[in-house]
């Protein structure tokens, strides 16, 4: 499929997703949204991709929330019809098969942080800034921002991020734990890229049953989590990886997995 405000890449294992709007910031409107998620649909169907990293396009913005031009005349019919397809995509990308990793290069706001908190990893470059500036339009976050954001840095901090709008720089976004690093802009996706590949040399099934694992055991009770953990782990002894892994582990040498 042809996009027009995104740019799909793929290379050794790793499929990239640019967000291609730098006009307007990167900002997510209908057609954006729904380009993403034809994206999303054909990297998870054509089955070669182990890492996805989400980044926007330009120096300025990873996106810097959703496209407001449109707001003046949105209905409450349309505005439903928006977030809807906004929580689709990001319920994607969280529970997306393989790692994805934002690759957070400037402002991320609204949409932006949305997005970026429903992927499993955030890096984000010295010059980035993230927030949830909703309250500002006498609006709130509508792609599960005010629930993702409190199960990922608490509820005080995310009530204080939503209630006032404000925008923190990554430094302050790392120290409340949702960053987990920070890199200079020009060096960003080099380093996002080497820790694509340094998860791509653990086993693929492993991975996959991990972030399923955590996925869906994040909501339940502690008992019910380390049984959806426990059927993950047993499923991965009927695998070839698994009897590499070990052999390789007892023989001194490299694993070489093949996702079998």
């Amino acid at each position: 499929m042809e996009y027009k405000n995104i740019i799909v890449s793929f290379e050794e294992g790793i499929s990239t997703i640019t967000i291609n709007r730098p006009k307007s910031l990167n900002a997510l409107n209908v057609e954006t949204l729904n380009e993403i998620e034809c994206a999303l649909y054909e990297i998870k169907n054509e089955n070669k991709t182990q890492v996805l990293i989400f980044t926007g396009a330009g120096e300025k913005a990873f996106v810097a929330g959703a496209d407001i031009s449109t707001f003046p005349t949105l209905t409450p019919e349309g505005a439903s019809a928006f977030v809807d397809l906004g929580q689709r995509v990001m319920d994607m990308i969280e529970s997306f098969p393989v790692p994805v990793i934002a690759a957070v290069n400037g402002y991320a706001l609204g949409g932006g942080t949305e997005l970026a908190i429903a992927c499993d990893m955030i890096y984000a470059s010295e010059n980035a800034f993230f927030g949830l500036p909703e309250v500002t339009l006498a609006i709130i976050p509508g792609f599960g921002g005010t629930q993702r954001l409190q199960r990922l840095i608490g509820r005080h901090l995310a009530k204080e991020l939503v209630f006032t709008g404000d925008k923190i720089p990554a430094q302050r976004a790392k120290e409340i734990g949702l960053v987990n690093n920070i890199f200079p802009q020009a060096e960003l996706m080099v380093k996002v890229k080497e820790i694509a590949k340094t998860i791509m040399k653990r086993g693929p099934l492993a991975i996959r049953a991990a972030k399923r694992s955590m996925i869906f055991g994040m909501d339940h009770d502690l008992k019910t989590a380390n049984e959806i953990e426990k059927l993950c782990f047993i499923t991965l002894f009927g695998t070839e990886d698994q009897r590499e892994g070990a052999k390789a582990f007892l023989e001194k040498r490299a694993p070489q997995f093949k996702g079998k």
